[in-house]
């Protein structure tokens, strides 16, 4: 009118705290993948050079790379299922990194992997993909993600701050074995590789899950998190009880991993019990999935 142009400002829409399509069938693509690779790995650590796609020596850190595998896959489960994204929008950088990681020690070590073995090429297809298509999902689905509300159930301060410092100890470690690998090999309680330290120094990444604690304190946004641990935890525990031969019991830090991990365990049951308990007589609903 009067040869200007009406000009309508649209507001962008606010969040609505789902979980986008593309993010479901991703999550669903992965599950069969760690699936199988936990089937391989805990049962049968022995055999990893006829199963799997390089041979790991000892048992020990094949269970402990399968232990993440079935974690991974009860996370992505839940993932596929859930009704809300910041319930398990916590895991996906995690997951990127270690992924990311896995993918550069595959190029950094390709002489040691088995070229002939099926499950190599599974291997390279999952891991010179995933890093990209699992940031992306996040990057896709992260507008969704809600600011808190003052009817959330949160972490106390303390227990949020123990987190974090777990999660930064995590990411220390994780720098350490992935870059010193062959200092790591001098001290682990375990016989390492320099291919299997940087293997555990992926893993380690994962506890970039921990320093989200600093800003999301919702229990809602940490019970999937804090569910995948206990799952991995326990069964490194158990990796540890049945390996209990290859560990150098003259070694501190046999038994500093020892107590670590099972503090670290009994402290995630407990928080775990203690937040559930405060949901339910606040009546707060749980989360449910889809």
């Amino acid at each position: 009118m009067g040869g200007y142009r009406l000009l309508v400002m649209t507001r962008p829409s606010p969040p609505t705290d789902r979980v986008r399509p593309p993010t479901r069938v991703l999550a669903a693509a992965i599950v069969p993948f760690l699936v199988l690779a936990y089937a391989v790995l805990y049962p049968w650590p022995g055999d990893t050079r006829r199963l799997f796609a390089w041979q790991i020596r000892p048992s020990m850190s094949a269970m402990v790379l399968g232990s993440v595998y079935l974690g991974g896959a009860y996370f992505f489960l839940r993932a596929v299922r859930a009704r809300q994204w910041h319930t398990v929008a916590g895991g996906f950088v995690p997951v990127g990194t270690f992924a990311s990681l896995m993918g550069i020690t595959t190029i950094l070590h390709w002489d040691r992997f088995l070229h002939g073995n099926p499950a190599f090429w599974l291997w390279v297809a999952l891991y010179f993909s995933t890093p990209f298509l699992v940031f992306a999902a996040f990057v896709g689905n992260q507008r969704e993600y809600p600011p808190s509300t003052a009817g959330d159930l949160l972490l106390p301060p303390a227990a949020a701050g123990a987190i974090v410092v777990a999660g930064a100890a995590s990411v220390a470690m994780s720098a350490f074995l992935y870059l010193f690998p062959h200092r790591a090999i001098s001290i682990w309680p375990w016989q390492l590789t320099p291919l299997t330290a940087r293997m555990l120094g992926a893993i380690f990444a994962l506890g970039l899950a921990g320093l989200g604690a600093a800003r999301e304190r919702r229990w809602s946004a940490a019970r999937i998190l804090v569910q995948v641990a206990c799952v991995m935890l326990v069964l490194i525990l158990a990796a540890a009880v049945r390996a209990h031969r290859e560990f150098d019991s003259g070694n501190v830090l046999t038994w500093v991993f020892a107590a670590g991990f099972l503090g670290t365990t009994v402290a995630a049951v407990l928080l775990y019990h203690r937040m559930e308990s405060r949901a339910r007589a606040g009546g707060v609903q749980p989360v449910v999935d889809v």
